[in-house]
């Protein structure tokens, strides 16, 4: 039977892989105008980047497998972010139209 490998993760994936993944996106968004279908693609290569080349050298499946979880958390974290603040922008305006 063959085994899985070991993945450890620790601090540095969900404090500064993620948000790194996250910053370095909307860097590259707004300097080279990159059209939104392309954003998820984008931030999955510069997680596997990360993860294959920094923080899982040496492991091949563990680094593309924590790349996949980097660049995607990114992606689910930008999107639950960008919609919270619409919400609570669209609640204000409610509130200031009743008054």
């Amino acid at each position: 039977m063959e085994h899985f490998p070991i993945i450890y993760t620790n601090l540095w994936d969900a404090v500064i892989a993620v948000p790194a993944v996250m910053i370095i996106t909307q860097l590259l968004k707004k300097f080279f105008k990159i059209r939104p279908v392309w954003v998820p693609t984008i931030a999955l290569i510069i997680g596997l980047l990360i993860s294959v080349f920094i923080s899982h050298r040496g492991d091949l499946l563990a680094g593309l497998f924590m790349g996949w979880f980097y660049g995607y958390s990114a992606v689910g974290s930008f999107a639950s972010l960008k919609t919270t603040i619409i919400a609570y922008r669209n609640k204000k305006a409610r509130q200031s139209k009743a008054s």
